[in-house]
């Protein structure tokens, strides 16, 4: 009878432990978030990978093209925050697809804009970078 038991305590204990990377995934998007109202360099330049490309419409940009622009851009983010984000695992390699809420103060005034974005992260030596992103801004007649 105790060997019948030990295989079923066994599978309930592995259904049990969880993947907890989603929530890690969710957590360093959140970072990002909070990193654009900061201008944190360092949260920026921890989480984009080497060689990160960043598509926008119709322009391509690189890491470091990035790290400018949202450290020394012309916009002043004051709130920032994420929506219904869902994360698509592949292994290594996730897909986190959201939206990104952004409010603040630009060249041209204030601005409230909605991002869906999808980043593509690759887990290496243990820790999760963005390598590719892309980001649709939602027009104004649509938010």
């Amino acid at each position: 009878m105790m060997t019948l038991l030990l295989p079923a305590v066994l599978l309930a204990t592995l259904g049990a432990v969880q993947d907890t990377q989603p929530r890690v995934l969710l957590e360093l998007e959140d970072d990002w978030a909070r990193a654009l109202i900061h201008r944190d360099a360092a949260v920026f330049r921890r989480l984009l990978a080497d060689r990160f490309i960043y598509t926008e419409d119709d322009r391509t940009m690189s890491r470091d093209d990035v790290l400018r622009d949202m450290v020394a851009g012309p916009d002043t983010v004051k709130t920032a925050h994420n929506e219904d984000m869902r994360v698509h695992r592949f292994g290594a390699t996730a897909v986190v697809t959201g939206w990104l809420v952004v409010g603040g103060q630009g060249p041209s005034g204030p601005f409230d804009r909605r991002y869906r974005f999808t980043d593509t992260w690759v887990q290496r030596r243990g820790r999760w970078q963005i390598v590719a992103a892309h980001d649709y801004l939602l027009p104004a007649t649509h938010r």
